[in-house]
């Protein structure tokens, strides 16, 4: 089997724009939980969220191209971006048929069908855009992205919730291994701070409220946990072919070894621990590593009560004895929930922490649960040398993706 390789990664997150900083942010525990600015929350009861602060489309588009590019889309490929560039690659003519994009998103162009139909309603217009469609569909950053490198390899767009990104690398990683594509972009991109996305999740009451300090609202495995918090932005990996990145000398930041995917096939919102812990033995199977060579997992560590008791017990189900020796961490609580870009971004903290030795914290951990009575790396960052490391998500609809990558000595 072909052996696939990590060689660059972009992030474009509420915590930070680029890898170093989206990094320095996640080990300092700085949070990026305010108020929202995107619009008026005076009318929600939950009015925070893990914005890309301040940021200013015509910054990095020209105004023609942003009539093709919701929130989403731009995010997404600002990271896909960043990704090649750090990889260093120059991808030939030839090789244009063996390079592929995977991109997941769980809510697609939502900015603009919000604004759309607000604008339909309140200026009594008698159309919308004629590029709504193509703004909206989930499809358009991995589309978008293609485009701008000229990649005709094997591209799809996956849409599972929460899962997205883990599934559209795991796919990715899958379309290397098996022959299918040499070179890959592959991550996941969202933008589901709006009006109607919030007044969606409120009703679901699993949203943090705030009161008090923002930037602490989000509280994984902590007793005092009251749930998770809206984010946004992109992640993306470049993936190659292991030889291929060998010979061109490149930089491996680690191997992309091991995905598993299940379903828990048994309710659309609460999760089950069959279905998590196979699909985290699976990515381990795959890898051919055991509980005891895998020092870190990045949890999918929402927040809620429900999600964060489940995901304790699955760890115990799987690492048995050595579920109290591996280290754990949500940095969900920094950069919140960013729905189906969440897991490539916390697959970037991941990979950092690999790479620099260094694993970012839980953050805001007020109080110990006798629940969750494991090792979550409590408010500060921990030195540490990671040789192999999971990333879960697990989403809505009881769909989850397991990644594993492991050190290149």
């Amino acid at each position: 089997m072909r052996r696939v390789a990590v060689t660059g990664l972009g992030v474009f997150a509420s915590t930070g724009r680029d890898a170093e900083s989206f990094f320095s942010n996640l080990v300092n525990a700085r949070s990026a939980i305010r108020r929202i600015t995107l619009f008026d929350p005076s009318a929600l009861s939950v009015q925070i969220a893990a914005e890309v602060a301040d940021y200013c489309p015509t910054d990095h588009f020209p105004l023609k191209r942003l009539d093709l590019l919701d929130r989403f889309a731009q995010f997404g490929l600002l990271a896909a971006e960043q990704a090649m560039k750090s990889s260093g690659i120059e991808v030939r003519d030839e090789e244009r048929p063996r390079f592929g994009v995977v991109m997941g998103s769980g809510m697609g162009g939502v900015n603009t069908f919000d604004s759309g139909y607000f604008n339909l309603y309140a200026k009594q217009a008698t159309r919308l855009h004629p590029f709504t469609i193509p703004k909206i569909m989930h499809n358009a950053p991995t589309s978008q992205i293609c485009m701008e490198y000229g990649a005709q390899g094997p591209s799809l767009t996956t849409a599972t919730a929460c899962s997205s990104a883990g599934h559209a690398m795991g796919e990715a990683f899958h379309m290397i291994k098996y022959g299918m594509a040499d070179v890959m972009l592959a991550g996941g991109t969202d933008a589901p701070i709006t009006y109607g996305m919030m007044r969606g999740w409120e009703s679901v009451r699993v949203l943090a409220t705030g009161n008090g300090d923002p930037s602490r609202a989000c509280r994984p495995f902590s007793a005092d946990r009251e749930g998770f918090v809206l984010g946004e932005g992109a992640g993306v990996l470049f993936l190659e072919e292991m030889e291929h990145a060998r010979k061109r000398g490149a930089k491996i930041i680690a191997e992309l070894a091991g995905f598993g995917m299940t379903s828990d096939a048994s309710h659309i919102t609460q999760p089950s621990i069959i279905g998590p812990a196979r699909a985290m033995r699976l990515a381990m199977d795959e890898a051919g590593v055991t509980p005891q060579d895998v020092d870190y997992i990045n949890a999918h560590g929402t927040g809620t009560q429900l999600n964060d008791l489940t995901e304790t017990q699955v760890i115990k189900e799987v690492f048995k004895e050595d579920a109290r020796r591996v280290a754990i961490s949500s940095t969900k609580s920094m950069h919140g929930h960013a729905m189906g870009a969440t897991g490539a971004i916390e697959m970037v903290a991941t990979l950092m922490a690999l790479d620099r030795g260094v694993i970012p914290p839980t953050a805001n951990y007020t109080r110990p649960d006798p629940q969750c009575d494991l090792d979550y790396v409590p408010n500060q960052a921990r030195e540490k040398k990671v040789r192999a490391a999971l990333s879960n998500s697990f989403a809505f609809g009881g769909l989850n993706a397991v990644l594993l990558v492991r050190r290149m000595e």
